[in-house]
């Protein structure tokens, strides 16, 4: 019998899935807790609404307790994290004594831990490897391929689950396609899917974006969320239905009327970058690109030569950090330097030119400016920078952009390079009408 944990909000007595997260290294903040992430995203490939999450240490009292917490408030828990041999994987045996129940030993899973580990029987004798193999009598055994900490699946109470998996990614992935995705699905969804569909947007605020489609976040199906990263703006789009192709026709028409009103700004969707816009335009018009850089120090080049196949555009660049490399690799003439200083319209300019000529290259963007925090002047302050843009038929485009000296050197740089990258799309893109 199916447990509905689908629209849960409408319900405060409902119940819903939580995801719990366990080891003292995600609290500590040495780690990035990419789990939790990738589980919420299976969870809403099921059609399954989630509501918490939580992150306790290694600590036994304390992970007994949020479990049985937990239990009170939810039908289903999935944990990850705290299974394994070394003495702070705790999950097993703690959630255990949140029900008063004992631990049994697996031997089925002790030879294959033996085989695993290729180990004979009397190196094993006294291991602490043994742990992995004690789980409540009832649970269902989840089979780790990958390692040698099994998962389970485990009802102590009428009407609560728990699932657990190992902390370690690639082994919580493989595990949960292989058994737990089927089962929460034949247990526990309704058949309903969520879809998403994110369209990324460049040269325009969250603010901005949001006051102009205030009607969009009102929507119920699709909901329309937006997101903010540096330098850039998500959409995210998502609609609830019984397939994957319901869900997408649903989402259609916001997309097409998104797109329609943010031509200029909507530069790709889902895994796209500017990079790999960029690259897949030029290589429709079979054309080269080239770099010289000074205040990113090749932060442009790499976010380019980070795209599989970006040698079949990008040509390559000159780190023209210190005057000196720009007077004798890109031939500026020191009087300019002098005269306009390093950072200004007119440097970056000639750097643009002259590295497209030098390069042998259809296009060429140039970049100097301040990424501080220190080097600023009331004239020419931390997070000013010139940008220049050189194409085919003497085509050159001069932008001048202050970020503002608040922000850290990488914010400076990076937003640099996004708007260098931005520059050239919205050229090619007027070029293409």
């Amino acid at each position: 019998m199916k447990v509905n944990l689908n629209n849960q909000s409408n319900d405060p007595q409902s119940k819903g899935v939580e995801i719990l997260s366990i080891g003292s290294e995600l609290l500590l903040g040495n780690i990035v807790n990419t789990n939790a992430q990738w589980i919420s995203e299976e969870l809403c490939s099921l059609g399954l609404n989630h509501f918490r999450q939580s992150t306790v240490g290694d600590n036994s009292k304390r992970i007994s307790t949020v479990v049985k917490e937990i239990s009170l408030r939810s039908n289903l828990l999935i944990t990850t994290g705290g299974l394994g041999p070394t003495p702070d994987d705790l999950t097993t045996e703690s959630i255990a004594k949140s029900f008063n129940a004992s631990l049994y030993k697996r031997q089925y899973l002790w030879d294959e831990i033996k085989q695993k580990l290729s180990y004979s029987n009397e190196n094993l004798d006294n291991s602490i490897l043994k742990k992995q193999c004690f789980f409540p009598n009832n649970a269902q055994i989840i089979n780790n391929p990958r390692g040698t900490a099994p998962g389970m699946i485990w009802e102590p109470i009428k009407g609560f689950t728990i699932l657990t998996f190992p902390g370690v990614p690639s082994e919580l992935k493989t595990m949960w396609q292989e058994t737990a995705f089927e089962y929460i699905k034949k247990n526990f969804s309704d058949d309903h899917i969520f879809f998403s569909n994110t369209l990324k947007f460049a040269g325009i605020s969250e603010s901005a974006l949001s006051e102009k489609i205030t009607n969009l976040l009102k929507l119920k199906n699709p909901t329309v969320a937006p997101y903010a990263n540096l330098g850039e703006v998500k959409l995210r789009i998502t609609a609830k239905a019984k397939t994957k192709l319901k869900a997408k026709n649903i989402i259609k028409p916001i997309k097409e009327e998104l797109q329609k009103g943010f031509s200029k700004f909507i530069f790709g969707e889902n895994e796209d970058n500017l990079s790999s816009i960029l690259i897949k335009e030029l290589l429709k018009r079979k054309q080269s690109l080239v770099f010289a850089e000074s205040c990113t120090g090749g932060l442009l080049s790499s976010s380019i030569t980070s795209i599989a196949g970006s040698s079949k555009v990008f040509k390559g660049s000159i780190i023209s950090y210190s005057d000196e490399i720009k007077k004798s690799l890109l031939n500026i003439p020191g009087e300019l330097i002098k005269k306009n200083g390093a950072v200004s319209k007119e440097v970056a300019e000639i750097m643009a030119i002259n590295v497209r000529k030098k390069l042998n290259s259809d296009w060429a963007i140039s970049i100097s400016g301040i990424a501080g925090p220190n080097g600023g002047s009331k004239y020419k302050p931390v997070g000013l920078v010139y940008i220049s843009i050189s194409g085919p038929n003497d085509h050159i485009t001069n932008i001048k952009k202050n970020f503002g000296s608040t922000r850290n050197r990488l914010e400076i740089q990076t937003l640099s390079v996004n708007e260098c990258l931005n520059s050239l799309r919205l050229i090619l893109l007027s070029n293409s009408k």
